[in-house]
């Protein structure tokens, strides 16, 4: 059986696996999505003091930050990879959305912001004239 070997695809995963690891390693990942006339940002926060948490949102500029404390060992670290201390991410929030609304929620580790699209920006069905319609109109007049 033959087996097929892409050193492109093997260079990628070794890259990939070395950003995961120390200094470099994603402390804060999140998924957005929109969900009907709202959009849904979850961010792993998993080990963070729930009293820690801080949302705030300045000039279109959504800020996030929480604090993990860390663990004290009496022996000797044999594997540290768990980043302690304060963690943060800003998220620049386009137009169109209503910011005074926005609201969170955290739950086993994840953080979930809920962010209304503002009501002039939602779409809307604009209801089209026939011509037909304006001569009985203004026949009827």
């Amino acid at each position: 059986m033959a087996t097929r070997w892409d050193p492109f695809q093997e260079m990628d995963r070794l890259f990939g696996s070395m950003a995961l690891t120390g200094r470099n390693a994603p402390t804060m990942p999140m998924d957005l999505y929109r969900e009907g006339d709202h959009y849904l940002l979850a961010v792993d926060l998993p080990g963070v003091d729930p009293g820690s948490v801080d949302v705030s949102c300045e000039d279109r500029t959504l800020t996030i930050r929480a604090e993990r404390t860390p663990r004290s060992a009496e022996g000797q670290w044999l594997l540290r990879e768990r980043p302690a201390g304060t963690v943060a991410r800003q998220v620049t929030l386009g137009r169109g959305l209503a910011l005074d609304q926005i609201t969170a929620s955290y739950a086993d580790g994840v953080l979930v912001l809920t962010i209304p699209v503002a009501e002039e920006a939602r779409p809307r069905k604009i209801e089209v004239s026939h011509a037909a319609q304006r001569t009985a109109i203004e026949a009827g007049s």
